[in-house]
């Protein structure tokens, strides 16, 4: 945080914006249109904040959240503008999970006029939702989301779909799925343990629904970084995504792109997937224009990159 404060005091004029953006996230108005559970804003030109905002209701994940999230990011993913996305949440926490007394109809009572039919519908429906998440990890425009309080089971999910996850010293996590008598179906399972190394660490949390804190979650890597509070949080969650949004975007997505692609394929594949994605993402004039840069000892943010 002292890097942090020590860039806003050298280079004040220019984070002066930002600074009265963090104060005032707070006080943000409601959700942003056509949205009824996410508020949507844009901390600089090239950064979109995603928040989820039902604070009254500790932002948990009703009907509507599920639909709005894959709206958001598809619109997000085809934006030129936005080359790096911040998530976090409204109110005392980040969020309660899923709100069952409005999802109940769906999960506990799918349609169908026999076993197989129901069955079927509640798969779709099961479906339906992992979409919600996995939105998150085929937005080709990187990802920080920013947790404080509590992230409780659905926003393990969200999280885990994530590329760099940040919180506050007093968030605490829980995969609390099997307290409410089910598996966990929309991400965790899968996700989770290839965001922590210990196996039997994600066994344990998934077994037991026990709560993770903050000073667990970054010597695990579930988090990167752990801040005082909210606010510092944000600051250095914008601060990090500008650092990413000053870079080439066909550098930075390509990356993130390849991450995920040798993530679950071995290294063989990714080695070839990546020789084939590079035939052509090299022929750019990032490539130049980022060479030319480090030779006149030039800041990436001071290169102007094309839209993507």
């Amino acid at each position: 945080m002292t890097l942090i404060r020590s860039a806003f005091m050298q280079n004040r004029r220019l984070w002066l914006p930002v600074l009265n953006y963090i104060r005032a996230m707070s006080s943000e108005g409601g959700p942003t249109s056509p949205f009824s559970t996410l508020s949507i804003s844009h901390p600089t030109e090239a950064i979109t904040h995603v928040e989820l905002h039902r604070p009254e209701k500790r932002n948990a994940m009703n009907r509507a959240f599920w639909s709005e999230m894959v709206d958001c990011f598809t619109q997000i993913a085809d934006d030129s503008e936005c080359r790096v996305v911040i998530v976090s949440g409204a109110g005392k926490i980040f969020t309660a999970g899923i709100d069952l007394m409005d999802m109940a109809s769906d999960v506990l009572q799918p349609e169908g006029d026999d076993i197989a039919r129901t069955s079927w519908n509640l798969r779709r429906i099961i479906s339906k939702y992992q979409e919600t998440f996995s939105v998150i990890e085929k937005c080709p425009k990187p990802v920080v989301v920013a947790v404080h309080g509590a992230c409780v089971g659905g926003g393990v999910d969200l999280i885990t779909a994530c590329d760099i996850r940040l919180c506050t010293q007093d968030a605490w996590f829980q995969v609390k799925e099997v307290d409410i008598g089910l598996a966990a179906d929309v991400g965790t399972l899968q996700r989770l343990p290839k965001v922590i190394g210990s196996r039997s660490l994600v066994n344990e949390l998934a077994l037991t629904a026990r709560k993770m804190y903050s000073d667990e979650a970054k010597n695990s890597g579930l988090v990167s970084r752990v801040f005082p509070d909210k606010e510092s949080m944000m600051a250095g969650a914008l601060e990090l995504a500008g650092e990413m949004a000053a870079r080439s975007p066909v550098a930075v997505q390509g990356t993130k792109m390849n991450l995920i692609y040798s993530r679950d394929h071995s290294v063989a594949e990714g080695l070839q997937y990546m020789a084939t994605w590079n035939m052509s993402m090299l022929q750019t004039q990032d490539v130049m224009k980022s060479a030319q840069a480090a030779m006149e000892k030039k800041s990436p943010k001071e290169v102007t990159f094309s839209k993507l």
